[in-house]
């Protein structure tokens, strides 16, 4: 019986292989995406809406090839990352000895303000009332300060030095937050980085014009 040209075809003609981007995503593909989009939130690489925006794309993704591009200008998991520079005019020590208060404001006000030595983090609650942090007269004694605000029916409010580099992270649930990323080109200036979440509330960090810090214990400074 002679064969049809379909069968011919189908004899003749080897089946190529696809090509890896166009290989159809798995759950686990896309998971493994989202880990690295995660990783790069909290490291501040990515802001909260550029992390939503690429979220959504990761999981209507139908391809290896369509997932790509989420990922290309973020470092891949276990990358060692880049060092880095070392600190210019502003010198601080790196064991964090300032403090770490825990400001409570509950139907009520609390703040800290002045000339004082701050370390490595700061614990932020205002419920129904408020809380004041003002850093542009504080002493640094680390090179990243992480601010944890919890805004419920309140406000947090921060005043920073204006030469800080900023990075900010916080889930407003009928609130929002106020934050201005700032990436100061200079590497000796502190990081600090402000998350948690506002519940009909509010975080707001902005810098109070005039104050910068400085190396020379005079005004807002770096601890030498």
């Amino acid at each position: 019986m002679d064969e049809s040209p379909l069968q011919k075809r189908e004899t003749t003609q080897p089946v190529k292989p696809v090509a890896e981007a166009d290989l159809r995503a798995s759950d686990a593909d896309r998971d493994r995406v989202a880990d690295i989009l995660r990783d790069a939130l909290a490291e501040g690489r990515l802001t909260t809406e550029e992390h939503s925006e690429r979220l959504d794309g990761v999981y209507a993704a139908k391809t290896v090839g369509e997932l790509e591009p989420f990922v290309r200008d973020l470092p891949a998991p276990g990358a060692t990352p880049a060092p880095r520079p070392a600190a210019g005019p502003y010198p601080w020590t790196a064991d964090g000895t300032g403090e770490n208060p825990n400001l409570i404001g509950i139907l009520g006000g609390a703040e800290r303000k002045g000339r004082w030595r701050v370390g490595r983090s700061i614990n932020a609650v205002a419920i129904m009332g408020g809380v004041e942090i003002d850093l542009t007269e504080a002493t640094f004694t680390a090179p990243e300060l992480v601010i944890t605000c919890t805004a419920i029916m309140g406000g947090v409010s921060i005043k920073l030095p204006e030469n800080v580099s900023v990075h900010g992270n916080v889930v407003g649930i009928m609130g929002g937050a106020d934050i201005k990323r700032n990436d100061f080109p200079d590497p000796g200036a502190p990081v600090i980085k402000i998350q948690g979440f506002a519940l009909m509330g509010g975080v707001d960090a902005k810098p109070k014009r005039g104050k910068r810090l400085k190396p020379n214990g005079s005004g807002p400074s770096l601890e030498k």
